[in-house]
């Protein structure tokens, strides 16, 4: 599996917004309010993901007071991280679509209080997105010191 670079998650995030502000413009008055939920939601998978990386992170190193760990379970925590900032990057592009149209109609009351929920939403997806990728940062192999030393 390879790492997973920023650059093409920022692309996924400016697609599906665009995709997403052509496709909510005509029917935007008649879609449901966003709902707020997906603000602490969001932040605590991202909290919990960043959490992961740090002890996997000190497991890998081997730090004393700390248990090795299975490589089973670092694969497993690579492909959750990778997953993660894939649909973080998705669900940003939306809020970030949402939050495109609803910018241009803060004069209105219902627009402005939803501009204020999608902009909380894709700020708590650019969140997860930083605490997957360094989850996934966290599941590398140390290079041993002789390596270290060629490169």
């Amino acid at each position: 599996m390879k790492p997973t670079h920023p650059g093409p998650l920022v692309g996924i995030v400016v697609v599906v917004a665009l995709l997403t502000w052509l496709v909510i413009r005509p029917v935007y008055s008649d879609l449901p309010l966003m709902p707020w939920t997906a603000i602490p939601t969001v932040l605590l998978l991202a909290i919990g993901e960043a959490y992961s990386g740090w002890a996997t992170r000190a497991r890998i190193a081997r730090k004393p007071g700390t248990k090795p760990v299975e490589p089973l379970a670092v694969a497993r925590l690579a492909a959750l991280a990778k997953a993660s900032a894939y649909a973080g990057a998705v669900f940003g592009g939306v809020f970030a679509g949402f939050a495109l149209h609803t910018a241009q109609l803060l004069d209105r009351e219902t627009p402005r209080g939803e501009f204020f929920v999608v902009t909380g939403s894709f700020v708590s997806c650019v969140v997860l997105i930083c605490a997957a990728l360094y989850l996934e940062h966290s599941c590398r192999i140390p290079k041993e010191p002789e390596e270290r030393t060629r490169d």
